[in-house]
């Protein structure tokens, strides 16, 4: 399945923001709902049964006792305006002890479940009677004499109006809620808005537009968040565009650059072609050799600047032995050295420093401080010495390579860190590409290090230092 088709598939951040709300609002009227009904019903019913027990207490209260005999001293008139009710039918019934009926209706105690007790109390319970459901109250009386009065009230007004109560409280509830699912749904759309609008603006630009995004794509938006991500897309964008310039600009480098050298190897070897004399062969394939080197090294340090160049986002700083990472490279170094007529002598090694680092950078910030030492950092006449030093300094590590060379006057320090500068010494020799010390700057500044150029032992000479922060 095709990445597009399995997009589609997907919902929109628009559908999941809305059926994240959706279940909640629906849990909250629930449960609301729920709450409310109870209420409602529970208070009512309190209502109903505190009316119910009026009218029991009211009969216990007119039972007396008259030549020995208990008899509801209230005339049937008064009884019928006492418990009249218009919308539903109340029954009566005042009995004594042994079963005898007093007053009321007969046989409404049998359906009263519950066995005769001797202990005074009000009891609530549902019943049925004459196919009706009834809400009855028991009262249990002991004096004068032991009887029970049981009045019940038949429910159907009284459910008829929890229903009533019941879709009252639902109905305004519901279109509440259909209310807010709606409002919602308005509202994530008109917030996401400037992000579909962002959406389409990158989708619609064209492979080579590295311009910032436009202003107003953002301008309706009411949170920071989509500002946010707009300036991540811009700074993405800047980045992609100085990537893209730095290959043109290493292309270029590499072209303008290889064809001095290349043009030498063309013009030895098609002179080598036309002589007959060995001696002539041997001299234009030196000359071949030599453009071949100055070809090579002017293709490393290409590589190492455009490491330089993409390296920002990738350095790795750690806690870095600085003392056995030199000892390493300057190992490595002493046969190119000896190749090259050069004593090579490191001090300082002994000692355990500790810097904050990223490893392959600093080896090839040494390697071309050393490779610049070794081209312009001889004696006048012929072989001299290059010390790397390794040292403290005021709570800082000064790595330094110091040659025996002309050095480099104070006023041209500077100009010689930039790209594609030479000074006079590479100039008369012609080797390298003036990138050597650029790299070297470009490498300590990555490492939040500094790079210093100071003259060397005695006045003379170069001495290049790469200044760290301890760890």
């Amino acid at each position: 399945m095709s990445g597009s088709a399995t997009l589609k598939k997907k919902p929109s951040l628009r559908s999941r923001l809305l059926w994240q709300l959706v279940p909640a609002l629906l849990l909250s009227w629930v449960v609301g709902s729920t709450i409310s009904v109870y209420t409602s019903s529970y208070f009512m019913q309190q209502a109903y049964d505190r009316s119910i027990l009026d009218d029991a207490q009211l009969l216990a209260s007119h039972t007396k006792l008259q030549n020995g005999k208990l008899v509801l001293d209230a005339r049937e008139e008064d009884l019928q305006s006492i418990l009249f009710d218009s919308s539903e039918t109340i029954y009566y019934a005042v009995e004594a002890r042994g079963g005898r009926l007093i007053a009321g209706t007969a046989g409404l105690m049998p359906h009263i479940p519950g066995n005769w007790t001797e202990v005074p109390g009000t009891l609530f319970l549902d019943s049925h009677w004459d196919q009706k459901r009834l809400k009855v109250v028991v009262l249990t009386r002991l004096d004068p004499q032991p009887y029970r009065v049981a009045v019940a009230v038949t429910t159907g007004a009284r459910d008829a109006v929890l229903n009533q109560l019941t879709v009252a409280s639902l109905v305004p509830r519901t279109l509440l809620m259909l209310t807010l699912i709606l409002w919602f749904r308005w509202v994530i759309r008109r917030e996401l808005r400037p992000l579909t609008h962002l959406e389409e603006s990158v989708e619609e630009r064209d492979s080579a537009d590295l311009s910032p995004l436009p202003k107003q794509l953002t301008t309706g938006a009411a949170t920071r968040d989509l500002h946010s991500l707009s300036s991540s897309i811009d700074d993405l964008l800047r980045r992609v565009a100085q990537s893209l310039e730095q290959q043109r600009e290493f292309a270029g480098n590499v072209a303008h650059e290889l064809r001095t050298p290349l043009a030498g190897v063309r013009a030895a070897a098609e002179f080598g072609l036309a002589q007959s004399d060995p001696e002539q062969w041997r001299k234009q394939l030196q000359e071949v050799l030599r453009s071949e080197q100055r070809a090579s090294h002017t293709v490393e340090q290409l590589l190492m600047l455009a490491l330089a160049n993409e390296a920002s986002s990738g350095v790795r700083m750690e806690q870095l032995r600085l003392n056995d990472c030199v000892r390493e490279q300057v190992l490595g170094c002493l046969p190119k050295a000896d190749q090259l007529g050069v004593e090579l002598v490191a001090s300082g090694l002994d000692e355990d420093l500790l810097v904050r680092a990223d490893r392959a950078l600093v080896e090839g910030l040494l390697s071309n401080l050393l490779d610049n030492a070794f081209r312009y950092g001889g004696k006048p006449e012929g072989g001299g010495t290059v010390s790397v030093v390794l040292s403290r300094v005021a709570g800082e590590v000064w790595l330094s390579v110091i040659d025996q060379g002309p050095g480099i006057p104070a006023e041209q320090r500077e100009l010689l860190l930039k790209r594609w500068a030479q000074g006079e010494e590479g100039a008369r020799v012609g080797a390298g590409a003036g990138l050597g010390l650029a790299i070297c700057q470009r490498f300590a500044r990555l490492m939040h290090a500094q790079l210093v150029l100071n003259a060397g032992f005695d006045g003379h000479g170069l001495s290049a230092s790469v200044v760290f922060s301890r760890a």
